[in-house]
């Protein structure tokens, strides 16, 4: 039976995920694969994950909780935008809460996180 994984959908219609930093990265190229296209913001949020330590000392250092990959200006007009940001966290290991921007439709989340072997249980939140 599949790992059950919670995918939040906010009021601005962010969609967030949160899974162990390996996964996460796993989640952002099958994301990008499956849109057709990569970004700037989501090459960044790599980074950010595959140096975790680094960019959460920064994070906690700045008072940060989130942290916003640069986005192209071309990428933001053409809307290939993937990655809206990210959030590093350390509960005995290493957690990553990616927050995926608006435009990237929820079946292609959903799918992907299938591909990984989770089943996705959808949250609408409200304020």
């Amino acid at each position: 039976m599949p790992e059950k994984v919670r995918v939040e959908v906010d009021l601005g219609r962010y969609i967030s995920v949160e899974l162990s930093a390996d996964e996460a990265e796993r989640l952002i190229r099958i994301v990008a694969k499956k849109v057709g296209y990569e970004s700037q913001d989501a090459n960044e949020a790599l980074r950010y994950i595959r140096n975790f330590d680094v960019f959460y000392e920064m994070a906690k250092k700045k008072f940060k909780d989130y942290l916003v990959p640069p986005k192209s200006l071309n990428d933001m007009i053409r809307g290939t935008v993937i990655v809206d940001r990210i959030k590093l966290v350390r509960d005995g290991g290493r957690r990553v809460v990616v927050t995926f921007d608006r435009r990237v439709p929820l079946d292609v989340i959903v799918e992907s996180l299938k591909e990984l072997g989770y089943e996705a249980e959808v949250e609408k939140r409200a304020l």
